[in-house]
C-alpha cells in the first residue's frame, strides 16, 4: 500500500466515508509534515519516514492516549534525534496522554512530563524530568539519569573541630568534604562514624579559578586527581579520573587545557552533593530537598 493508504486504513475498515477519510489523512500528513510521501511506497521511504508514517496511521485513529514501545530504539543516532524533536512536536499539537516505554534516559529525560523510573519490575520514583535528575531518590535513579552518570565515592563520616567531614583516602592521600551545614546536620544524626556513597554530577564538579569565582574552594580539600582520558566535545571538555576502581567524569568549560596524565585540584559544590546510605542505596537527602 502506499502512504496514503496506509495511515487511511484503519479508517477503512472501520467504513468511514471517504470524503472524512481523505480530509483526516491530508491533515495527519500536514502535522508530521509527510504531504509529498502520499503517494511513495514503505520501500521508497527513509527510517525517520517510516516512523512518521507509522504514527500517522495510529493518530489518524484520535485515541485518548498512545502506548509507544520504544518507538525510536531502531534508528540510528542523528534519525533518534531528529525523531525526539518530532514527537515532542506531535505531542504539543495533539495535546494527547502518551506513555512512553523506553531504556534511553535521554528520550525519557527530553520527552517526558513525569517520568517512572523502574527497575525490576518495581517503581523507584515518579517525578518531573528535573525532579528525576536533581533529586534523586535513590542511588539507582541517580545513576540511570544523566550522561555521563552521576560519580559516586565511598566516603567515611567523621568529625573535625566540630564540623562534619566526608573522608576518601587513597594511596596515603587523605581528601576532604566539608557538607553544609543542613546536610552536615542530616548526615550526622544517624551517619557518623559509619560509611556512606557520596553522589556528585560531572558538572558540579570545579577546578580551582571556577571554584573561587563560586566560593566553593573551602568546600573540598585534597583532591587532586590524574587524568586518565580526556574528551573534546566543542562547548565543554570532559576529564575522566579514576578513584577507587571506578572512572569518574568531570565537565568542564572548553578553555580547561589539562592533558592525559596531568595532575588536577577539583572541588566539590557540596550544594549539589548526594548522600546515599551504602546498604539500601536510599538517598538520606532526598525528603529535605523534595
Amino acid at each position: 500500500m502506499t502512504v496514503y493508504e496506509n495511515i487511511a486504513y484503519s479508517l477503512k475498515i472501520r467504513k468511514v466515508p471517504k470524503k472524512e477519510i481523505d480530509k483526516r489523512v491530508k491533515e495527519v500528513a500536514k502535522i508530521l509534515e509527510i504531504e509529498p510521501l502520499l503517494k511513495r511506497k514503505p520501500v521508497a521511504l527513509s527510517g525517520g519516514q517510516k516512523q512518521r508514517v507509522a504514527i500517522g496511521a495510529t493518530i489518524i485513529r484520535k485515541p485518548k492516549a498512545f502506548l509507544m514501545d520504544e518507538p525510536l530504539s531502531n534508528l540510528d543516532a542523528k534519525l533518534r534525534a531528529q525523531m525526539r524533536v518530532e514527537l515532542k512536536k506531535i505531542h504539543n499539537q495533539l495535546d494527547t496522554t502518551i506513555i512512553y516505554v523506553t531504556h534511553d534516559q535521554t528520550e525519557a529525560m527530553t520527552l517526558g512530563t513525569k517520568i517512572v523510573v523502574m527497575k525490576d519490575g518495581e517503581i523507584q520514583q515518579v517525578d518531573t524530568p528535573q525532579n528525576i535528575y536533581s533529586n534523586p531518590i535513590n542511588k539507582f535513579v541517580a545513576g540511570f539519569v544523566g550522561s555521563p552518570s552521576m560519580n559516586f565515592i565511598a566516603c567515611d563520616v567523621e568529625e573535625e573541630a566540630g564540623k562534619v567531614v566526608l573522608i576518601f583516602a587513597i594511596n596515603n592521600a587523605i581528601k576532604k568534604i566539608y557538607p553544609n551545614n543542613h546536610d552536615a546536620q542530616l548526615i550526622r544524626e544517624k551517619y557518623m562514624g559509619k560509611r556512606v556513597i557520596l553522589g556528585i554530577r560531572p558538572e558540579d564538579v570545579y577546578e580551582y579559578e571556577e571554584a573561587k569565582k563560586r566560593k566553593i574552594d573551602l568546600n573540598s580539600v585534597g583532591i587532586e586527581e590524574e587524568i586518565v582520558t580526556r574528551e573534546m566535545l566543542g562547548a565543554e571538555v570532559m576529564l575522566y579520573f579514576e578513584e577507587q576502581n571506578r572512572t569518574h567524569a568531570v565537565k568542564l568549560g572548553p578553555e580547561n587545557k589539562t592533558r592525559i596524565g596531568e595532575k588536577i585540584q577539583l572541588f566539590f559544590d557540596t550544594d549539589q552533593i548526594h548522600i546515599f546510605d551504602i546498604e539500601t542505596g536510599r538517598n538520606i537527602l532526598y525528603r529535605e530537598r523534595n
